[in-house]
């Protein structure tokens, strides 16, 4: 599996960390992923969707065979996953929990994801990354 690791300076007094990481990195926001934590229907799962739209959580939750999905708080995704918010990435996880990549991420080559902390990306297949996570593929962006 290839990757590449892309590190920049972030900047603390920005709110946007995937959009940040898109500009400075000079990529497309449909090509660089945030990484989002949900409960559906009462259990944590992870969406993973571009920068440049949101989560569907009605899709999310069917994508996992579920019926409601809402967004954990934030202290609840750094806990589940061990990173902060803004840098949570969806490889290395603290535990392993049911993960969905936007479809989308198939148009392009690469893809970029945290790599863990605010500043540092990484850059990776699609299919490589859902076999990485062992995520499935659907649409659950808008």
């Amino acid at each position: 599996m290839d990757f590449e690791v892309h590190r920049y300076d972030h900047d603390p007094d920005e709110p946007s960390y995937g959009q940040e990481a898109a500009e400075m990195l000079g990529v497309d926001e449909d090509r660089v992923f945030k990484t989002l934590v949900a409960f559906v229907d009462g259990r944590l799962a992870v969406a993973v969707v571009p920068v440049s739209g949101e989560l569907d959580l009605k899709r999310f939750a069917a994508a996992l065979g579920g019926r409601k999905a809402v967004m954990a708080h934030p202290s609840e995704a750094e806990r589940a996953t061990g990173y902060v918010v803004g840098g949570i990435s969806p490889i290395g996880q603290k535990r392993k929990l049911p993960t969905v990549v936007d479809s989308s991420a198939e148009r392009w080559p690469t893809v970029y994801v945290s790599g863990g902390r605010r500043g540092l990306e990484l850059e990776l297949a699609p299919a490589d990354l859902a076999r990485l996570v062992g995520a499935k593929l659907a649409a659950i962006g808008r």
